[in-house]
């Protein structure tokens, strides 16, 4: 499995900076087919002037870009084989994975190439704090050491195939560590390989949903359904005129923005849990009219818009400081919520998805968020 575990380095220039211009950034990736297709992390290729790959023979390659998506942090690379074809890993069904079995990561942390680590699964369908639900992604959680350069190498089981795609470490812990799920990796390769991207329909917002609890301790007029917080610019739903939380509310440890619109109905389906909220929006397809029905200032208010194609949006990129925090393996959930809510909090999403569920199960649908 070794040979088909490939080490990245990658360069960016930023011209608009007179020092530190070139940002350098090191990660693993896996050769999935034996032309030359290698899976990585979106993190370490995407937007930069030249990647390079180095084999395990020591063979340095061009690699050129096949497609990204920043969301899911997966990316497709290519190089050219020098001679025949390359070695490639299996991609396993992570539906299989189970809390305590074994599993091994391949990478090549702080340089040092073909490095093997080991631990068990720590669990599965793991949602990261903070995490707006058009963000949200069941990962696996694992205690196998992993560090910088680790990213977008495989996490592997005991028969060799690969379960995850390492992403992500959690700062001031031990040994707590993510893997993409090798069947998120799969719904998408098609369209990463065909179209160079991720195709979804752009919703807009981000919020929480009012739950009976909320009403009661809060006692202000609000009614179920979900609770606006956040309006991403420039999207279909600022042109719409949907309204933002703004002002914050913590209740246990958990934080509202109160004040903004209250969805109550999605293309005529009423939104009773949070649960129908993410079934309606899941099932949303490009290019359709989405209707809304609200609760504003103690009226009701219907507004439709037409879903455009999501665009790569400034939260999704690692950028700035936050770059450098993701590329020395800190999560990028906390850029993401510095850049989406600027000053503001963004409140966080419960797991509500059993730890036990098959990851397939939980999957959201990654062509729509």
């Amino acid at each position: 499995m070794a040979p088909a575990v490939v080490f990245i380095t990658a360069t960016s220039i930023d011209p608009f900076h007179l020092i530190d211009r070139v940002t350098h950034t090191e990660g693993s990736g896996i050769i999935i087919d034996s032309s030359g297709i290698i899976l990585t992390s979106a993190h370490i290729v995407y937007n930069r002037q030249s990647v390079q790959v180095s084999l395990e023979d020591g063979s340095l390659l061009p690699a050129k870009l096949v497609g990204a998506d920043p969301v899911f942090d997966l990316a497709v690379i290519q190089v050219m084989p020098p001679e025949g074809r390359l070695p490639s890993a299996p991609l396993g069904d992570s539906d299989r994975v189970r809390v305590g079995e074994e599993v091994i990561a391949i990478g090549n942390p702080l340089g040092l190439d073909q490095t093997i680590t080991r631990g068990i699964v720590s669990a599965i369908n793991r949602i990261l704090p903070e995490t707006a639900f058009s963000l949200q992604e069941p990962m696996i959680q694992t205690d196998t050491p992993i560090n910088p350069g680790n990213s977008g190498g495989p996490l592997l089981n005991r028969n060799g195939e690969v379960i995850g795609i390492v992403t992500e470490v959690m700062p001031n812990a031990q040994n707590i560590s993510f893997a993409i799920p090798s069947n998120i990796a799969k719904t998408i390769l098609p369209s990463l390989i065909k179209e160079g991207r991720v195709i979804r329909p752009w919703v807009g917002f981000h919020g929480q949903f009012v739950d009976p609890t909320l009403r009661q301790i809060l006692r202000v007029p609000l009614v179920p359904g979900e609770l606006v917080e956040v309006i991403e610019p420039g999207s279909p739903a600022e042109r719409a005129g949907l309204h933002a939380g703004d002002l914050e509310v913590a209740i246990s440890g958990k934080s509202y923005l109160i004040g903004g619109d209250i969805i109550t109905k999605i293309n005529g389906i009423p939104l009773t849990s949070e649960e129908t909220f993410f079934e309606i929006v899941q099932g949303l397809k490009l290019g359709t009219t989405l209707h809304l029905t609200l609760f504003r200032e103690g009226a009701v208010r219907e507004i439709k818009y037409p879903l455009p194609e999501r665009p790569i949006l400034t939260s999704d990129l690692p950028i700035g400081r936050e770059a450098s925090l993701r590329e020395r393996g800190l999560p990028s959930w906390k850029a993401k919520k510095q850049l989406i809510l600027s000053s503001r909090r963004r409140s966080g999403q419960k797991q509500s998805r059993s730890p036990s569920t098959p990851l397939s199960t939980a999957l959201p649908n990654p062509f729509t968020l």
